[in-house]
């Protein structure tokens, strides 16, 4: 049996499990309508909220087939910023990622950071051979935020989900090993 997953350590910030402290942060996110915009949710009860909490607290990461929600914390004050869910592919090749920022920390480079930090993971220690996104169109922010960590657009689909009560386009992301690893940069 490998280790129980703790953190992931980046720059500014922390990836680990989300935590009973992190209740109230969490609900205040995540009950924030303008978060929820372009979320598959609307809001979350507080026993949602523990239940997700403690779900994640048994959890482990990286399981083919099930989704895990990381705590994005940042370092300087230990304080909860978002979330980012990640899911790979039940042959263990592919995975999905997604996040999820309070309003007040939206455009300080936070789910940039921390999306690079679980893909230099999931690429590097991880040996995947590809991670994709799915975001609305109308998410311009998002797409931002992707098309910085350099993932291609692969597909624009018309009208294909069944939103919040109306039909929406999404994109898809991706980006395969190879050119993660031999980013400009390199793994972060």
């Amino acid at each position: 049996m490998t280790d129980r997953f703790t953190t992931l350590e980046a720059d500014r910030l922390l990836l680990r499990r989300l935590q009973e402290p992190d209740l109230t942060p969490f609900l205040a996110y995540r009950n924030d309508p303008e978060v929820a915009r372009y979320q598959d949710w609307e809001g979350c009860t507080e026993a949602e909220a523990r239940g997700t909490i403690q779900a994640m607290g048994r959890a482990e990461p990286f399981v083919p087939g099930e989704w895990f929600q990381f705590a994005v914390e940042l370092r300087e004050t230990g304080g909860l910023v978002g979330d980012l869910g990640f899911r790979i592919t039940e042959d263990g090749k592919q995975a999905e990622v997604g996040y999820t920022l309070a309003r007040e920390h939206w455009g300080e480079g936070y789910a940039t950071e921390a999306v690079s930090r679980l893909l230099d993971h999931a690429f590097g220690v991880l040996g995947l051979h590809r991670v994709y996104a799915t975001l609305n169109q109308e998410n311009a922010p998002s797409a931002a935020v992707v098309e910085r960590l350099g993932l291609r657009r692969e597909g624009a689909f018309v009208q294909n989900a069944w939103f919040k009560g109306r039909w929406s386009s999404e994109y898809l992301y991706a980006a395969l090993r190879r050119e993660w690893l031999a980013r400009e940069d390199g793994p972060g």
